[in-house]
């Protein structure tokens, strides 16, 4: 889930808890709070736990909230799991550690020590592009087999060899979860399990029912749906995410196209033409 900001960079809780009912309303299987689409790396440890906590009070049961609770700084990640744990997150989600660059046995410590430290399930976050590292799958194969809790990942390495290769390795009950929203057909039909979507903020129960045909094998249906979404799915990444989808979602009356620095506005102002032609195609009703 993207954070929304009020005009004088304050978190906006009323379109946060709308942004949560329009969610659940449309039928998600879950929400991720304080990812990296929710500009995590510029809240505060008071606001990030704050976030976390609305997520849980606004969706209220009815659906799982997974908290982002990475960190480049393991002592920080395992400060923030173990208050989502305690407000009653039903699991975390680990961006690898960025700008650091761990070896694997660093990353191998950091996800173990935190997960260690907590009793809920624990999903890595593999996104080298972002983060400078890529999470091996001999490493991953490691902690899953050594930490009962760390029950599956978020994969946007971008090589769906690689995610293959996971798949074969994996444990049972074990969890591969696109991190890209353009390749998550192609994972579903190697036998991953979903996606953490960035277009699901926008339209939630297109990619839902994208991903649900997919996995109940009807790859024809979900196929069509993705033609159909990847205009959209390119318009979330003509600049750094969430600028965006932000930028989307605003102007369908979401939020406001308010971010926090080093995250501005779009740069390029051919880039909204782009974003509206894509809203326009798939004739995304406004906010209520």
């Amino acid at each position: 889930m993207v954070t929304p900001f009020t005009s004088t960079g304050a978190i906006d809780i009323d379109a946060f808890r709308q942004l949560i009912e329009y969610q659940i309303t449309e039928g998600v299987d879950g929400l991720i709070p304080c990812g990296t689409t929710g500009e995590s790396s510029t809240l505060s440890h008071e606001e990030h736990d704050r976030v976390i906590d609305l997520t849980i009070k606004f969706a209220a049961g009815r659906v799982p909230v997974i908290a982002g609770t990475g960190s480049n700084a393991t002592s920080e990640a395992i400060q923030l799991s173990q208050h989502a744990e305690q407000a009653g997150a039903d699991a975390v989600l680990l961006v690898n550690p960025y700008y650091v660059r761990p070896t694997q046995k660093g990353l191998y410590l950091h996800f173990k020590a935190i997960a260690e430290s907590v009793s809920i399930p624990c999903i890595p976050y593999n996104i080298k592009s972002r983060t400078g590292v890529n999470l091996e799958n001999k490493t991953l194969k490691q902690l899953m087999s050594e930490c009962d809790n760390i029950v599956g990942v978020k994969e946007a390495s971008g090589d769906l060899a690689q995610m293959k290769e996971l798949i074969s390795l994996r444990r049972k009950e074990f969890t591969i979860l696109s991190g890209d929203d353009n390749m998550t057909v192609d994972l579903i039909a190697a036998g991953g399990n979903g996606v953490v979507s960035v277009a699901a903020n926008l339209i939630p129960r297109r990619m839902k029912e994208m991903v649900h045909s997919a996995l109940k094998g009807n790859l024809e249906k979900a196929r069509a749906l993705e033609k159909e979404l990847t205009p959209f799915f390119e318009a979330c990444f003509v600049e750094t995410n969430p600028i965006p989808i932000k930028t989307a979602m605003s102007m369908k009356g979401w939020c406001r196209e308010a971010f926090r620095l080093p995250i501005c506005p779009l740069e390029k102002e051919e880039h909204y033409d782009v974003i509206r032609s894509a809203i326009a195609a798939l004739d995304i009703p406004e906010a209520p």
